[in-house]
């Protein structure tokens, strides 16, 4: 199989791909993660995926497969990024308490001059969180690297998630089973 570099240091991609029965290799590009401001929230996680890529593929060239992904958390029109410290994480929590958010991300795939971008999206509803609940899990996992200020395969995903519609995979950072499905579009591959 032609070679994979995942353009990204994520532990729950690499998770994910390695999973998924990939061997790959890791380059995580420093990159400015701006946006316009006007642009949809839906397509920024794909904007963002892409930019990663362009940088990956111009150091690894176009004989190995890129994989670049980029995910947010969407709450009413507005992005929900990681949270800059432990009481923001604990704010983050309590907006998404008890309601529907989105997780949308963005993949960019290159190889051999091709480039493949899309994005998947998850609906997550939470229950209703108590103070002591977030507190408690903030405090404990440490959510400062998480879009949304938490990861649905720890505590409180366990609890505090009711429902939901699309990808699990999706929300932990990598909609792996639709990342598998464009890879075979690439015979060659």
């Amino acid at each position: 199989m032609t070679q994979i570099i995942l353009g990204s240091q994520s532990p729950r991609r690499k998770e994910l791909l390695k999973g998924a029965g990939f061997d790959f290799e890791i380059f995580s590009p420093e990159m400015d993660e701006s946006f316009d401001d006007d642009m949809d929230v839906y397509k920024v996680p794909a904007y963002l995926a892409e930019k990663k890529g362009d940088l990956v593929y111009e150091k690894f060239g176009s004989d190995k497969i890129i994989i670049t992904a980029d995910t947010v958390v969407i709450l009413e029109n507005e992005i929900i990024g990681k949270p800059t410290d432990f009481k923001d994480a604990k704010q983050i929590l309590q907006k998404l308490s008890g309601k529907m958010h989105e997780v949308v991300t963005g993949v960019c795939m290159q190889f051999n001059g091709k480039k493949m971008v899309f994005s998947d999206t998850t609906k997550v509803y939470f229950e209703a969180l108590s103070q002591k609940e977030i507190d408690y899990f903030v405090d404990n996992y440490k959510p400062l690297d998480k879009a949304g200020a938490y990861a649905i395969q720890e505590w409180i995903g366990y609890i505090g998630v009711r429902r939901i519609e699309g990808c699990f995979f999706n929300v932990m950072g990598l909609p792996i089973p639709l990342v598998y499905k464009k890879l075979k579009e690439w015979s060659e591959v």
